[in-house]
């Protein structure tokens, strides 16, 4: 055998020991991630199908060290907090409530000398911008103990139903209404339809027409109907939000949220909720007001909460508990 020959043999060789190495290789790393794909299985199914929280590493563990979420929301706009809702969401049941605070709920300590600095969306203007006070105010009313306060500029609610491509709704009524002090300007159609963000804006803010007419009595007067377009708003959001298509938007999201939204959540524990509060149907949320009556106190118009009835709504909504169940406690209580 010539030189040369020797030489094409032995290239022949090394290629064939490389071919050789490189499935070696290629079978090794095939095992790898059957292994792996196995485990991830194991935890998606584990875990009911959520692949989401198993990419996040969570286990059965996970969930169950999750308490349930109160969080007051802060709506504000030009500087003012005419929005406030108490929401609750738990993971375990996937069960969440939404509360409204009407913006002229009376906190003074004396109706005989009652201004405007004691309705509750004057707090956080004269307190200079402390979302605090408004939680504690509201913590007074309810009786709730929330820890947790979400502070957004109404500028984020457009950005992000145009990050989402605009979200369906039925416009309770015609409304148009021009306010040039506020610059506010809504021009919508009653009936279903996609909004963008500036009109979804015009409807949160609406409360009544130019020609003073408003929502039907059915419906909830002015600022009562207003805050029942607001928590449906926010639901047919929050439907939209979560679905799968929008997880490329997650980025865009987050931004808006970094960029509008103040809070004194810890992210990197509110993460843990994300995967969970994805598969919740939000159909089940239960939405509710503070229950009272509006009056004019000093020429002021107010509005007086109940507060016998503030508590049953507290316990039906947050705690599961109905008047029933209430009555037959206190009555085994007389019992004792």
């Amino acid at each position: 055998m010539g030189k040369h020959e020797e030489i094409k043999v032995k290239r022949n060789e090394k290629k064939g020991n490389k071919k050789h190495i490189g499935r070696k290789i290629f079978v090794f790393i095939l095992i790898v991630l059957a292994i792996l794909g196995g485990l991830f299985a194991k935890r998606v199914h584990d875990l009911d199908g959520n692949w989401i929280a198993a990419l996040l590493g969570h286990d059965k563990n996970t969930l169950e060290n999750l308490e349930k979420l109160y969080v007051l929301v802060i709506g504000k706009s030009q500087g003012m907090t005419d929005t406030m809702i108490v929401c609750s969401y738990d993971p375990k049941t996937q069960e969440a409530a939404m509360l409204s605070i009407p913006r002229d709920t009376f906190i003074g300590d004396s109706r005989y000398s009652a201004s405007v600095y004691d309705k509750i969306n004057s707090v956080y203007s004269y307190y200079d911008e402390d979302p605090q006070k408004v939680l504690d105010e509201i913590n007074e009313i309810t009786g709730l103990n929330i820890r947790n306060w979400a502070l957004i500029d109404t500028k984020a609610l457009v950005e992000l139903v145009n990050a989402i491509g605009g979200v369906e709704f039925n416009v309770p009524m015609d409304m148009k209404y021009d306010d040039y002090s506020q610059e506010l300007h809504v021009n919508l159609k009653e009936g279903w339809q996609t909004l963008n963000g500036d009109q979804v804006e015009q409807l949160v803010r609406f409360r009544h027409n130019s020609d003073g007419t408003t929502y039907s009595s059915e419906y909830g007067w002015e600022d009562f109907g207003r805050m029942r377009t607001q928590r449906e708003v926010i639901m047919a959001i929050a439907k939209q939000t979560i679905q799968l298509k929008n997880v490329t938007e997650i980025g865009k999201i987050i931004d808006i949220a970094d960029k509008y939204v103040e809070t004194n959540m810890d992210f990197s524990s509110l993460k843990d909720y994300i995967p969970y509060a994805i598969n919740m149907n939000t159909d089940n949320i239960r939405a509710e007001q503070l229950p009272g009556l509006s009056d004019y106190i000093n020429g002021i118009s107010f509005f007086l909460h109940d507060e016998e009835e503030t508590e049953i709504i507290i316990d039906e909504l947050f705690y599961g508990i109905t008047v029933e169940e209430t009555a037959e406690g206190n009555e085994n209580q007389n019992n004792v």
